[in-house]
């Protein structure tokens, strides 16, 4: 298996330099040891891992999250019961979230039917609710 330099690695896996140093230092993925000419080596499995890393930060993962799911990986004792635990809980963080924005949207809605977009901004009255009230989506 041909090992792989930090720009080749990535390179292939589409991330920064800086991404896979980052990763690295969080233990995200193992730091390789130097070669004889100085540089460090990676093997063609930690592209893989990076893609995981990846993948799991798109369905909204924290890095400290993936770290946990990595470890989950590598314990014997782990059962897919403890991964889909993180899901689910992940699910319920999700639907908070789409909460919080529902309620953000609809404030600004409210906002935004408030203003003609006409006049200075001194008399916007979007400007004015943002100086004197709090702004509520009820």
């Amino acid at each position: 298996m041909r090992s792989l330099t930090i720009g080749q690695l990535a390179k292939k896996a589409q991330v920064n330099v800086e991404t896979v140093r980052y990763y690295e230092r969080l233990g995200l993925i193992p730091k390789p040891p130097k070669r004889n000419s100085g540089y460090r080596q990676y093997s063609q499995d930690i592209v893989a891992r990076i893609e995981f890393v990846k993948h799991a930060k798109q369905l909204g993962f924290s890095l400290k999250e993936i770290s946990e799911l990595l470890y989950l990986r590598v314990n014997p004792n782990t059962t897919c019961a403890d991964v889909r635990k993180r899901a689910e809980a992940k699910i319920v963080e999700v639907e908070e979230k789409i909460r919080a924005l529902q309620s953000i949207k609809k404030a600004l809605t409210k906002l935004v039917a408030l203003c003609s977009g006409k006049g200075p901004t001194g008399e916007c009255p979007i400007m004015e609710v943002l100086d004197t009230k709090e702004v509520k989506d009820d």
